[in-house]
């Protein structure tokens, strides 16, 4: 599999979203009678996409509307909604700063200590206005937060950094315990991110409920950039779901994966689960809601980092309410709305009854998929061309 790039050195050749399609079925199906939900910690959902951790994606009111729809919305607990009494205000003015001052001002405002009084507050909200209470932070802080999250009547845990191991070394400080943290809680914990295929096996013995998958293919993550890692979201995905699935075999516990960021289109989430994961986890493609509080715009969680960021400000614009993005009906030609319809769509195509049978199509390598027949597209800067 691997090319050798220079003497003594081999790499692997690896794969991202605009380089695959999905090849349909010998038997098609009627896209209203496939099922698109997943099963997670026991739990059915309707709907397998989470909202990102990400400011400019979830605060409370839109983790009640996602909840409603029938997805996950994840609230960041290292971010604005635990450091301020009203967030609302500081978002303001992320979303006002011109582009040179933003990640100053970004510094700036998510130095401000974290009120754990303000945790309880935002999962007590979200719960009694009958919402799912996911929340997340750095593994640094989950024991400090994971009990108040739980006396508050959270639903589910995310332990996520930009690389998760069970294995990590530090003389400075001591490292979380996955293994001791996943078995203390009462409530399921996801962690992330991974994107190989040993890690993902390590992670999954922790005793979590789910794991995330990706490395760097946000679109407002400058990780890739500034650091140089990450594997393209094709492959990782693939890769992760061998460990899961090679993990099951093993200890006849299947612990779902769920592909995290790099998606912009119905397509692209498409892929992901025909590459092997459980549900999606969006940040972009989410931010662009009415109901998101960044009003069009998106920045990367390591963004606020004081010494080296990780992630920029970008304009996505509002392109509809929520339910239009998830639901539809779409309004727009670019594949950017109505998620489930695309997931539901293109299942029927490929003969696929649920999402277990995404698992098992067909996949080739197309580079051209995005390109072939499109001049006049990409020319007029519509559909696929945009």
């Amino acid at each position: 599999m691997a090319e050798w790039i220079g003497i003594g050195k081999r790499a692997r050749r690896c794969y991202g979203f605009d380089e695959i399609a999905l090849v349909p079925g010998r038997v098609t199906i009627n896209p209203e009678e496939v099922d698109t939900s997943w099963i997670f910690a026991g739990r059915r959902f309707d709907v397998p996409i989470l909202a990102a951790a990400m400011d400019g994606v979830v605060d409370v009111k839109f983790a009640v509307e996602m909840s409603r729809l029938g997805g996950i919305a994840v609230l960041n607990l290292d971010g604005v909604q635990t450091r301020y009494e009203n967030p609302q205000e500081v978002l303001e003015e992320i979303v006002r700063a011109s582009p040179e001052e933003v990640t100053s001002l970004i510094q700036k405002i998510y130095s401000k200590p974290i009120k754990e009084k303000l945790i309880s507050q935002r999962v007590e909200e979200i719960k009694k206005q009958g919402g799912y209470a996911a929340v997340s932070c750095i593994p640094q802080n989950a024991n400090r937060f994971a009990p108040i999250v739980e006396e508050a009547g959270g639903d589910c845990f995310v332990v996520q950094a930009t690389v998760t191991t069970p294995r990590h070394i530090s003389n400075k400080y001591t490292p979380l315990d996955l293994y001791k943290f996943c078995k203390e809680r009462k409530i399921p914990v996801i962690i992330g991110n991974c994107v190989t295929y040993h890690a993902t096996l390590e992670l999954l013995d922790t005793g979590c409920s789910a794991l995330l998958v990706g490395v760097g293919p946000g679109a407002a993550c400058t990780t890739r950039g500034v650091l140089g890692i990450g594997v393209p979201q094709v492959t990782a995905t693939v890769d992760c779901a061998s460990a899961r699935d090679f993990y099951y075999q093993k200890t006849g516990k299947y612990i779902p994966i769920i592909t995290d960021g790099g998606m912009s289109t119905g397509g692209d989430v498409c892929k992901a689960f025909a590459c092997g994961a459980d549900a999606v986890m969006l940040g972009s493609s989410l931010a662009k809601a009415k109901e998101a509080p960044g009003k069009g715009y998106h920045w990367g969680m390591a963004t606020s980092h004081t010494n080296l960021p990780r992630g920029t400000r970008i304009k996505v614009g509002i392109a509809g309410t929520l339910e239009q993005i998830i639901f539809g009906p779409a309004q727009v030609d670019d594949g950017s709305q109505n998620l489930m319809g695309a997931l539901a769509t293109s299942m029927g195509s490929l003969g696929a009854k649920n999402i277990k049978e995404m698992h098992f199509v067909e996949i080739i390598i197309a580079p051209s998929i995005q390109t072939e027949g499109k001049i006049f597209q990409v020319v007029q800067r519509v559909g696929m061309g945009k």
